[in-house]
């Protein structure tokens, strides 16, 4: 192959809509410092190790990401065009030299870096691929939270296989990963030069889009102007690229929540089988209520949160299929109406799909939010009675105590006056002392008190 170009296109989210103008998310500048890493072992670009320095995030080699608030443009450099990074020997005789260009795209940090031979007539086999380091390129060394394409260009003779070739490209470029051997998903044109679309999966997370590698390979095995139009739609294709892999990732942040909401919702089943547990004993525990009660409402907050987002991931999402077609319908436009099937059939196909279902998530949680109020509802209006109950209850015992003591004290009182001396009964041996006689008279006195009270008192708080 000639004209042979290695390109990484990675994207790592910012900010979400939570967070205020100048304030990220907890790994913001990882992106940017696993590409200094980068410099400073694999890929050692004089400039690429000395990143910091030349982008507007950084202030004194310190990320400061409130200083990209000023900038008017896309560009994250300071100068405000690409990078270049300089050149590197390699064991096969040639140097291979490296741009980088930085970007901010409204939440999203974006990065393109491309490898290419100083000389663009260099042959570039095989076994020479990994001279470029793709392995450290992918995933596992990027980390780039939204997803990454790799794209590889080269310019063959029309007698060359190119369907081997891009074969044995996508092979070498994940050998020795964690990544599995790569799936060719779709075979068109990009730019009149032929189009191969991979895709390899990370073994350990086969359904983590971040984890996952989009491999493009694009032969030009007809001397198209494919470099000259694919330099027209740049930024086009860059966006496209963007918009794709955040569709996958809001897709995935929905399907976790939906999984959390369906966990919450199995919580509001056993909390209602509690109820009717403790509503169905023949004396309801108040204090299990209450209990009860007081967990309720911060699973219904985390029920609403968890329906909230998904509406708010559906917002996301359809927001970024439209503007995939855009970037489909302008890169269609400069390329003389046509763009690769693959990418049609995924805003036609995969992306409703994906849209459909996040709504339908979003419709199946929905009654569980009304289920929550009205079990907020029961268990309150069965608390305040219970409570009243209780609270009757206790006010009727203090009545009747307090008047069968307060009669039962008044009685011991007067007899105590007029009891003298001891009471000895006829034969009895020994007398009953006047203190014991008090007492047994009070003793009497407050039992009937007592009876009267709660007579009279039963009937009142019938």
């Amino acid at each position: 192959m000639k004209n042979f170009s290695l390109s990484l296109y990675a994207f790592h989210l910012r900010h979400t809509l939570t967070h205020l103008p100048d304030e990220v998310v907890a790994d913001a500048h990882l992106l940017w410092e696993n590409l200094v890493k980068l410099g400073e072992s694999t890929l050692p670009f004089p400039d690429l190790k000395d990143l910091r320095s030349k982008l507007v995030s950084y202030h004194h080699g310190v990320y400061t990401p409130q200083q990209e608030i000023a900038i008017k443009s896309e560009w994250l450099s300071i100068s405000g065009k690409d990078l270049d990074l300089g050149s590197l020997p390699t064991p096969a005789g040639f140097n291979i030299n490296a741009n980088l260009q930085p970007f901010l795209l409204n939440d999203t940090y974006a990065v393109d870096l491309t490898l290419f031979p100083e000389l663009p007539n260099t042959e570039i086999d095989i076994p020479q691929l990994q001279h470029f380091q793709p392995q450290s390129l992918l995933p596992a060394t990027i980390q780039a939270s939204l997803g990454q394409t790799l794209s590889v260009y080269g310019e063959v003779e029309p007698s060359e296989d190119c369907d081997t070739l891009a074969q044995k490209i996508a092979i070498a470029l994940v050998a020795g990963t964690s990544l599995n051997s790569p799936t060719l998903i779709h075979k068109g044109e990009l730019f009149e030069s032929l189009l191969f679309e991979y895709q390899a999966l990370d073994t350990n997370a086969p359904d983590n889009p971040a984890k996952q590698c989009q491999i493009l390979i694009v032969i030009n095995n007809s001397q198209a102007a494919t470099g000259m139009l694919a330099e027209s739609a740049y930024n086009w294709v860059r966006d496209l690229f963007c918009s794709y892999h955040k569709i996958l990732y809001i897709y995935q942040l929905a399907r976790q929540r939906y999984g959390e909401g369906r966990k919450i919702y199995g919580d509001l089943e056993n909390k209602i089988q509690q109820f009717n547990s403790l509503i169905t004993a023949n004396q309801p525990n108040l204090s299990a209520l209450k209990s009860l009660i007081s967990q309720v409402p911060q699973t219904n907050l985390d029920y609403t949160r968890c329906c909230q987002d998904l509406e708010t991931h559906h917002t996301e999402i359809t927001t970024n299929i439209t503007n995939y077609k855009i970037c489909s319908d302008n890169i269609k436009a400069t390329n003389n109406g046509n763009t690769p099937q693959s990418w049609e059939d995924f805003f036609n196909k995969e992306c409703q799909k994906l849209q459909q279902q996040i709504q339908t998530d979003i419709n199946y949680l929905a009654p569980g939010k009304e289920i929550f109020g009205q079990l907020v509802d029961t268990i309150r209006g069965v608390v305040e009675t219970q409570q009243a109950e209780s609270d009757r209850s206790l006010e009727r015992t203090i009545q009747v105590l307090g008047i069968a003591f307060g009669g039962g004290a008044i009685v011991s009182g007067v007899v105590t006056g007029h009891i003298d001396k001891p009471f000895a009964p006829i034969n009895f041996k020994y007398p009953i002392h006047p203190l014991v006689s008090s007492l047994l008279w009070s003793f009497l006195a407050t039992a009937c008190f007592w009876w009267i009270a709660w007579w009279f008192t039963k009937r009142k708080w019938r």
